[in-house]
């Protein structure tokens, strides 16, 4: 790409993946502003070609596109809030991590103050960025998006979530959840089968064969929770509450801790206590959707 019709970036925070995302605009030949509390941390930034800005306001008036990754949302609003105003047509696009109320509110925080506004989230590792397994999710005014889309593809795969600026947050902790519980179920599983003498390189492509299968109920079960509907056409819920109880028993006779499986047996018996026993696994999701009540 050439430097003269690239388009300008800042990069406002030079943690780990403050600088890996600045490194992938600058490798990809966008002319980059960086500006950080910190400012050595900046250095190999500006020899590879960046520009450090003297302050925060000089670092976003430099660019149409600001890219903010801090600590935390109280850190971005007491950054950037030191002035009335922000530039005028700027974009801020926070990839800062937070909850999805944050995100609503710095975004009416930061309208009201003249800019653009977009939540992000960021779903890799920062040698990831830059590469098409870094997947980085925005969402906000889809216009807004659209604006910088093939600036933002220097990253890795983007996405668009919707108008919602919250979506980005909800589908960050989403993501989290599998993530934890996959890898739990197979610690899970693991501690089993260890009681044996199985180590974990053994028993890893069993699992992972069977989360790749469980992956492809998702879609059907998708269409249950949407519709409200849940025929048992695999299993009732009643049937895979005995095989958690199954579960349970045998983790307390090997010595393994059974906290994971009673935890979801316990959602399981207030479904079936409700009536749903004779329904499909995703019935469930009433469970989860209402708050524990101690």
């Amino acid at each position: 790409m050439n430097n003269e019709t690239a388009t300008p970036v800042t990069v406002i925070g030079l943690g780990l993946m403050g600088r890996a995302l600045a490194g992938a605009f600058l490798r990809a030949g966008h002319p980059t502003t960086v500006w950080n509390r910190t400012t050595a941390k900046a250095d190999p930034l500006v020899a590879e070609g960046a520009r450090l800005a003297p302050t925060v306001g000089d670092a976003l008036a430099a660019a149409p596109l600001a890219i903010v990754c801090l600590t935390d949302y109280g850190a971005v609003r007491e950054l950037l809030g030191a002035s009335a105003a922000l530039p005028a047509g700027t974009t801020l696009i926070n990839l800062t991590s937070g909850d999805s109320a944050q995100a609503r509110e710095t975004a009416r925080w930061a309208e009201q103050r003249g800019a653009r506004y977009l939540d992000g989230a960021i779903m890799a590792i920062p040698s990831a960025i830059g590469t098409a397994e870094a997947v980085l999710l925005h969402s906000g005014p889809q216009a807004d998006f659209e604006a910088h889309e093939s600036t933002l593809q220097a990253l890795g795969t983007v996405a668009y979530l919707g108008a919602d600026h919250g979506l980005a947050s909800l589908y960050d902790v989403a993501g989290l959840a599998m993530m934890w519980s996959v890898l739990n179920a197979w610690l899970q599983g693991t501690a089993l089968l260890k009681t044996a003498g199985v180590d974990a390189a053994t028993y890893a492509p069993f699992a992972r064969q069977i989360a790749a299968g469980v992956a492809e109920w998702l879609p059907g079960y998708a269409e249950q929770i949407d519709s409200g509907s849940f025929p048992a056409e695999v299993s009732a819920l009643e049937t895979d509450a005995r095989a958690m109880a199954h579960l349970i028993e045998e983790s307390e006779a090997v010595g393994v801790n059974a906290e994971l499986p009673k935890l979801i047996k316990a959602m399981a018996d207030r479904s079936i206590a409700a009536g749903h026993g004779g329904e499909q696994y995703p019935v469930l999701i009433e469970e989860f959707g209402k708050p524990r009540k101690d």
